[in-house]
């Protein structure tokens, strides 16, 4: 039996050697068939050359940097197409998730469950974090109809079959969490410590948060268009009522001209209702454009493996 444990770097140079010792004692007690693929995510620091060094010791570490930067999702996609354990395990590289709650993970997947993600009960993270991300979740789950938890993350331990069904998914748009609520399997939750950052702080801000859900959406839910189809609906509502309105002063002879305001907020008001609907029509024709590009979802640019260039 054979674990496989993913972790996407950026910026952790100085965290990678306690990440890679403290993942080891965790696994060992399990198996020492193990492998961990540390997916550098073209970051700004010396994270690849610490990879490189750890690898070129350490058999069992096997490391992959990307061309340029694509994202955290992007990332875990291109670890888990290099995986060959069992069971995979994904996590963050900054520590909070705890390489000391794998065995819990593990016990919990022994039952029969196919997935087994890391709830965190109390979240170590500033406020403004927690505030930015209950902001993402909420947004999220309104706009895609699928409630988000937002207590769970990548943290988790996945079995080959369910990891083979979310492998398959190929579109260009990656969310991970997403992707393993879609795939189903017999999954299950169990509570978690969550850590502080062990180093440095989280380069997801309240921007790219949004950016991030305005993306999911766009290639996971259809709401928005039908949204703009019940605003038009009852914006057509509205003028209906107001044009039988408008005739029965007309016929009481209350009306002899009719009022420039009223047509000019009218003019502004609909305008703006039309650009926000073909906006956001266009938005889903260029993700639509995005995909059938078909470009790679990631690019290696090297990989680690054994002590091997």
């Amino acid at each position: 039996m054979k674990i496989s444990i993913v972790s996407p770097v950026y910026r952790a140079e100085k965290i990678i050697p306690v990440l890679v010792e403290r993942i080891e004692k965790a696994v060992i007690g399990i198996t020492d068939d193990y492998e961990i693929i540390l997916v550098e995510d073209c970051g700004p620091d010396n994270s690849w050359g610490v990879i490189e060094q750890i690898a070129r010791i350490n058999r069992n570490v096997i490391g992959i940097k990307l061309s340029r930067n694509f994202g955290q999702h992007y990332a875990i996609t291109a670890g888990l197409d290099h995986v060959s354990g069992d069971w995979v395990i994904v996590m963050d590289c900054d520590l909070q998730d705890k390489p000391e709650e794998i065995p819990n993970l593990y016990n919990k997947a022994k039952e029969g469950y196919n997935i087994v993600l890391a709830e965190r009960f109390e979240r170590q993270d500033s406020f403004l974090k927690r505030l930015s991300s209950s902001l993402f979740y909420k947004t999220l789950s309104y706009l895609t109809g699928v409630k988000q938890d937002p207590s769970v993350a990548n943290f988790g331990i996945y079995d080959k079959k369910a990891i083979d069904a979310i492998r398959s998914m190929r579109e260009s748009i990656r969310y991970f969490p997403t992707m393993v609520n879609w795939v189903g399997f017999n999954k299950t939750k169990i509570n978690v410590e969550h850590s502080a950052r062990y180093e440095g702080k989280t380069s997801y801000n309240l921007k790219k948060l949004l950016n991030l859900a305005l993306d999911i959406i766009l290639a996971y839910s259809e709401k928005p268009i039908r949204l703009t189809v019940k605003v038009g609906a009852f914006i057509s509502f509205l003028s209906i009522l107001a044009a039988i309105y408008t005739l029965i002063l007309w016929l009481l002879g209350e009306i002899v001209v009719l009022g420039y305001t009223s047509l000019i907020i009218s003019i502004w008001f609909l305008s703006g209702i039309i650009i926000l609907i073909l906006g956001i029509v266009g938005l889903y024709i260029g993700k639509i454009f995005e995909g059938v590009r078909k470009r790679p979802i990631y690019i290696v640019s090297q990989k680690m493996n054994y002590g091997q260039d």
